[in-house]
């Protein structure tokens, strides 16, 4: 059993998300990706609330319920609080038997920049394999060449969505069809989410 772990807030899941995904999985010949729907991230610095779990996790949960190769894991929130990724990786691998070798957790190249102020960054790369995703005016020169040598490059699609500019759409009223599925689509409409109160 090969997988990838994919954190983050999903807030909303955009249709970026899951070309990378199953890009990571074809490139790396995983047998599944876990999305993992933070509870509170360390490092996400909004001018938007982070939207309640139960609304992004049933999102999620509408872009992954038809491939196979997609799974979600709730870790993050059952265990609540600040969500630390080390600790995660460990959990996940001892329930499910992985070695180092066997699990991956993908990162996006702006993140990379910031790493070495993650939660005990250096067990994270020795608990896992590091996959990053290349981000826009990402440059390599910027990252510290300790953290360059250990982690894995690949050559994925550059998609330019994010999360941000999708709810900002919905606030201006803004077309997203391109941006998300259509069950997420319905999922904001009929819960008011993205809107001023």
């Amino acid at each position: 059993m090969k997988m990838c772990l994919f954190g983050g807030t999903f807030d909303p899941p955009h249709n970026g998300h899951f070309i990378i995904a199953d890009a990571i999985r074809q490139t790396l010949d995983l047998n599944k990706i876990i999305f993992v729907p933070a509870y509170n991230p360390p490092h996400k610095y909004t001018q938007f609330p982070i939207t309640p779990v139960e609304h992004r996790l049933a999102m999620l949960e509408l872009c992954t319920r038809s491939d196979e190769h997609f799974e979600i894991s709730d870790i993050e929130i059952q265990r609540g609080g600040i969500s630390y990724t080390i600790e995660t990786i460990r959990q996940i691998k001892a329930d499910n038997q992985l070695n180092a070798e066997e699990i991956y957790f993908l990162i996006g190249s702006d993140s990379l920049a910031e790493f070495k102020s993650w939660y005990h960054w250096r067990d994270i790369l020795q608990e896992c394999k590091v996959v990053v995703a290349r981000r826009p005016r990402f440059e390599k020169e910027a990252i510290d060449p300790e953290i360059l040598e250990q982690v894995l490059f690949l050559n994925l699609p550059r998609i330019e969505i994010s999360s941000t500019e999708v709810r900002e759409r919905f606030l201006k009223g803004q077309m997203t069809r391109f941006y998300i599925n259509d069950a997420v689509y319905d999922y904001i409409e009929a819960n008011g989410l993205y809107r001023i109160p």
